[in-house]
């Protein structure tokens, strides 16, 4: 197993690796709206804070050795479902693979976020 990291996505909040690789597969930690360049959470809603997120997923797929294009599976944590249509609007422009997908609301994200995503992908 080798852990992945890169300051071209958030660092990890908790005692987690950012991604790690185990075979052929890098399984990457849930990646929040968070700017790496800033620290914050700049977008307000749900459709920028799904761009940031999916750029986060992009920068750290590159630091893995492959891409978003790679994916096979998300989970995907909303923090109201009724985002979900804005979420998909956004979500679609990035996993044009249509990956195996859970996407579910949840009481809370760390940080108030509205929306955060893991991937499974290939290498």
């Amino acid at each position: 197993m080798k852990t992945v990291s890169t300051k071209d996505a958030p660092a990890a909040i908790g005692p987690y690796s950012q991604a790690v690789i185990s075979g052929n597969l890098v399984f990457a930690s849930g990646q929040i709206p968070v700017n790496p360049s800033t620290g914050a959470i700049e977008a307000p809603d749900v459709t920028g804070q799904t761009h940031q997120v999916c750029k986060n997923i992009k920068a750290l797929l590159a630091a893995a050795g492959t891409d978003i294009g790679k994916v096979i599976k998300t989970t995907c944590f909303l923090a109201d479902i009724a985002d979900f249509a804005d979420f998909n609007d956004v979500y679609r422009e990035y996993f044009t693979s249509c990956p195996a997908r859970s996407c579910v609301a949840v009481k809370d994200i760390p940080k108030g976020c509205l929306v955060e995503i893991e991937v499974i992908a290939e290498i």
